[in-house]
């Protein structure tokens, strides 16, 4: 005979697969509601009385050890990807923005979004959808023989007017429709290019993995030197990019374990595993293997822009368009004329066009970024600045490209690891608390600034460790990641499933259908996000998720099961409650229709015996 509690089990299998009234546990499960417009203005107001207005000063004092380590995590996190988009920027804009003017723009715009922004969870900096877009802009300006900076000038005075209009007319309200569907699939597009980057991105040559072929660029400065060993510096990039990452995670692992007198020291480990780690490597390459070449970070040689002209009219690039010339005639002026038309007065209207997708570029990675972050399963208490923030960063855009600057926005990948490293949570993931603070973005920021002034040390960094520490947030970016967890349980028996408020009332097979769909979608935004050609609707095909989970999906999935998936805690937490509810009376109803049963029989038994 089976065990009781064996026989119980599989009657609450079959009670929590019942989903004959899940739909009318709590009402409206699993629909999305556009919240009310916050007109005029008034949307702003709102946001900065809620976050700048009511927090600012605790922000600004919650100096401590977790404040000081999360800040060289983060000038780890931001520097490299910013000398490499200004690397990549001079050869799409043919110099005319180089890393230099990417450090200039990182710096200035973090250090004043942390003192003036209403988010300082997120991160601003250079993505690669902006970069893309930038490309296009610059091709354009080309074609239509234009100066690029004038174009460029002109078409973010129109940005910086959409996004006081959308902010005027709380239009940041939309992107609030945007779910853990959503949200989840842009996160994971962003986590698998930095992973890509880290070991070997298929669709160019940068990766750990791409120093052992014998054509990677690094190895063409030493192709001279016959003492020169590609697939010598190739094993040893790979040493240092995967040493890089185990040990962060080594010592990452040290906050949970048993190891060391207290707390407060394995609490230390964790907290600077990123800055030991690097610091560990840096040494490692330089002491032990002094005479073995890796490429180390593109770093310019002094402060200055990065076009230098061949002549006083300063159109032509030194030296790639005057070799020969013993020295450039100077660099261009950091102001952009807003007038230099190359007789072409049709240019500040004709701008109007790019702007209107830049601003729903802008509009989405922000947008995007913010609402993931913000997530209330994150537990972050300062409140939301969506209205706000929007208008700083047209601002901060529209006073970039007067300087000739890269356009700037929030960075995912680096957002999701300043949260992570600034919550505490239990060994399960989940968020207790976030110390929400602006001094580690501030102070990030500040050191990306001073960095100019010591160019030569960043040159000591070698770019496999750099690219260890991009793999490492990545990886650890994946746990946080629903969609992630959801597509390892193809691979998982279902008996030994993760314990999940969707596991519990929802069928594997149901799951698996969510997944696969959402895999659909999420292939789709990264095919196009790859390829260079289409690579500037990136953001359009990001927002059909959004009515694709609207409209969609709905024909699919019943709406209790649509919430589990991707609602919100407190939703789930009141329908878990009701069905917990729900199963416990059906429970008392069985016993007491077998308790009347029992009774029937025994009256009938009694009949029985006074007929005899």
């Amino acid at each position: 005979m089976a065990p009781r509690d064996t026989v119980y089990d599989h009657n609450d299998t079959q009670k929590r697969y019942d989903s004959s009234n899940n739909n009318d546990l709590i009402e409206g499960a699993g629909k999305i509601h556009l919240a009310e417009a916050q007109l005029w203005g008034k949307g702003i107001i709102a946001d900065v009385k809620r976050t700048v207005g009511t927090h600012w000063f605790s922000e600004m004092i919650n100096l401590n050890q977790k404040t000081v380590a999360v800040t060289l995590l983060m000038f780890i996190t931001v520097i490299a990807p910013t000398l490499t988009f200004g690397a990549v920027y001079g050869k799409v804009t043919e110099n005319r923005i180089g890393a230099i003017e990417t450090i200039l723009a990182t710096a200035w715009v973090g250090c004043t979004y942390a003192l003036v922004g209403g988010m300082p969870m997120c991160i601003i900096g250079s993505t690669g959808p902006v970069l893309a877009f930038s490309t296009v802009i610059y091709n354009m300006s080309t074609n239509l023989d234009v100066p690029y900076y004038t174009f460029n000038a002109w078409i973010s005075v129109w940005l910086l007017g959409y996004c006081l209009i959308a902010g005027f007319f709380d239009i940041t309200r939309y992107v609030r429709l945007a779910t853990r569907f959503t949200d989840e699939i842009f996160a994971l597009l962003i986590v698998s290019i930095f992973v890509m980057d880290a070991i070997g991105d298929p669709f160019s040559d940068v990766g750990i993995l791409r120093f052992l072929a014998p054509g990677h660029p690094s190895h063409e400065d030493n192709e001279d030197d016959p003492d020169y060993d590609y697939l010598k510096t190739g094993f040893l990039s790979v040493i240092l990019g995967l040493g890089t990452t185990s040990l962060i995670f080594f010592f990452r692992s040290f906050k949970f374990s048993s190891f060391f007198c207290n707390q407060g020291v394995r609490t230390s480990i964790h907290d600077f595993a990123v800055t030991a780690s690097v610091v560990t490597w840096t040494l490692v390459k330089e002491l032990l293997f002094e005479s073995v070449d890796t490429e180390g970070l593109k770093v310019p040689d002094q402060f200055e822009p990065t076009f230098a002209c061949c002549d006083s009219s300063c159109l032509t690039f030194f030296p790639d368009d005057c070799l020969g010339q013993a020295a450039a005639a100077g660099t261009r002026s950091w102001f952009v004329s807003f007038s230099d038309f190359n007789g072409k007065g049709w240019v500040p209207i004709a701008a109007a066009g790019p702007a209107l997708l830049a601003f729903v570029l802008v509009y989405l990675d922000n947008g995007i970024t913010w609402h993931l972050i913000y997530h209330k399963s994150h537990n972050l208490q300062h409140g939301e600045a969506y209205n706000y923030d929007l208008c700083l960063s047209g601002f901060f855009n529209f006073v970039n490209a007067m300087l000739g600057l890269p356009w700037l926005v929030a960075t995912t990948v680096p957002c999701i690891i300043h949260l992570n490293s600034l919550a505490e949570k239990d060994k399960d993931g989940k968020f207790l608390s976030v110390q929400e603070t602006r001094l580690t973005m501030l102070f990030s920021h500040m050191l990306v600034g001073l960095s100019i002034l010591a160019l030569d040390v960043l040159k000591l960094l070698p770019l496999p460790v750099l690219y260890g520490v991009f793999l490492f947030m990545g990886l650890s970016s994946l746990p946080n990641i629903q969609f992630w967890n959801r597509f390892l349980l193809f691979f998982m028996q279902p008996s030994q499933y993760p314990e999940t408020v969707y596991t519990r009332y929802m069928s594997k097979a149901r799951i698996h259908k969510y997944t696969l769909i959402q895999i659909f979608f999420f292939a789709l935004v990264f095919i196009v996000q790859n390829f260079k050609a289409i690579a500037i609707v990136f953001p359009l095909m990001t927002l059909l998720c959004i009515p694709a989970r609207l409209y969609f999906l709905p024909r699919f999935f019943e709406g209790w099961e649509l919430m589990l998936l991707d609602g919100e805690d407190e939703q789930i937490r009141e329908w878990e409650e009701a069905k917990q509810q729900s199963m416990l009376s059906s429970d008392e109803l069985r016993v007491g229709t077998k308790h009347d049963m029992k009774v029937d029989d025994g009256d009938d038994d009694a009949s029985s015996d006074e007929q005899v």
